[in-house]
């Protein structure tokens, strides 16, 4: 049984894994001429990890959280209080970089895995026992496509239709990349939050590397937004912030790569098609708001390998997949809106929302320095 994996991200990887393990043969196609590094900031909650582990991964992974680390909340005039941010969620999510887990995921393919760079499907068609999909040479044959091609999939648009049927917009734009030192006046393990409405900057911290940051901005009109240099964006949206937004805004300039992107989420009623089924942010985008979006891709392939081995028919096992995967995609679609707000307010009401829940949380989970005991 022979598997066009549309992808070679986090979804395909990992669902080429799971194929092998399953007695497929998976062949793996990237419209990339090479595989990609790099990346930004990811967090690995407990269940991405538990599939990582199935998928044979997990020991191969570098995993990255500075073992003290603290939160900062900074206000725009630069000063800071003791606050929580991502890593200190439940379930305490590791910290590491998207290169890293895609490189775990690389090493755990099999050698003789058929990978083509540069290329991706022209075409779809299917028939009652075989899916046949152009590369670029005519025609060729398998038993299953999977399309792990990220949020705006090809493999989606050609099997159910054009992407404003399922795009759901945040209306927000964010900007990553990596800082080539601590921020100024912060070690190397803090943590920063520097939020207020409609915009926010955040700093994730790493055990062993400089930190990412993170811009997240509220806006209108995205397309219009995508279309304006990074650099100019942000330095509008970001007027009148004091240190160390100056300090970030500089090292984008010297960024070797950025991320620059609006945030949207994939929403769809069926994520498989006779014989087409779609992975990850293809199928299920929960917004980079989440955190769950490479723990989800992960978890949805090993699921995907179990189905496959179920002994049910394509077509059921297919259906078994996708009732065992829906309810925890949309448990976390939904917490995604909620942790949108989190991350950047969409007006002054949330944000006072936000402030308060954060502060009263921070309080619980803050460890509190003991009392110096006094000798008498």
């Amino acid at each position: 049984m022979r598997a066009l994996v549309v992808g070679l991200g986090v979804s395909g990887m990992a669902a080429a894994i799971a194929l092998s393990g399953a007695g497929w043969t998976p062949v793996i196609v990237e419209r990339a001429p090479a595989r990609r590094t790099g990346g930004y900031f990811v967090g690995l909650f407990p269940a991405g990890k538990k599939a990582a582990d199935r998928l044979g991964v997990l020991d191969r992974m570098h995993l990255r959280t500075p073992v003290d680390h603290r939160t900062w909340a900074v206000d725009a005039g630069g000063e800071r209080r003791r606050s929580i941010g991502f890593l200190d969620q439940p379930g305490q999510p590791e910290g590491t970089m998207r290169g890293d887990v895609e490189a775990a995921l690389w090493a755990g393919l099999s050698p003789d895995t058929d990978i083509r760079f540069g290329t991706g499907p022209l075409s779809l068609r299917q028939t009652a026992d075989a899916a046949y999909a152009d590369l670029g040479d005519g025609e060729e044959r398998f038993d299953l496509v999977v399309g792990a091609d990220g949020l705006r999939s090809t493999v989606r648009r050609l099997a159910f239709g054009p992407d404003d049927r399922y795009l759901r917009p945040a209306r927000s734009m964010i900007c990553t990349f990596s800082l080539d030192a601590p921020v100024p006046g912060y070690s190397a393990s803090d943590q920063l939050a520097l939020v207020e409405p409609g915009r926010a900057l955040w700093v994730f911290p790493y055990r062993d590397r400089p930190p990412t940051a993170l811009f997240a901005y509220r806006a209108r009109d995205v397309d219009a937004e995508q279309r304006r240099d990074p650099a100019e964006a942000l330095a509008a949206r970001y007027a009148g912030m004091g240190e160390p937004v100056p300090w970030v805004l500089d090292r984008l300039a010297h960024a070797p790569e950025r991320l620059f992107d609006s945030v949207w989420q994939v929403r769809m009623p069926h994520w498989h098609r006779g014989r087409v089924v779609l992975l990850g942010d293809a199928a299920w985008c929960l917004t980079l708001y989440s955190g769950m979006g490479a723990s989800t891709g992960m978890m949805g392939a090993a699921a995907l390998g179990d189905a496959l081995t179920s002994g049910l028919p394509l077509p059921r096992a297919l259906r078994a997949w996708e009732r065992t995967m829906r309810p925890t995609i949309r448990a976390h679609q939904l917490i995604a809106h909620v942790k949108g707000e989190g991350f950047v307010p969409s007006n002054p009401f949330n944000h006072g929302v936000r402030r308060f829940v954060v502060g009263q949380a921070a309080k619980l989970l803050i460890r509190k320095p003991r009392p110096a005991i006094g000798l008498s």
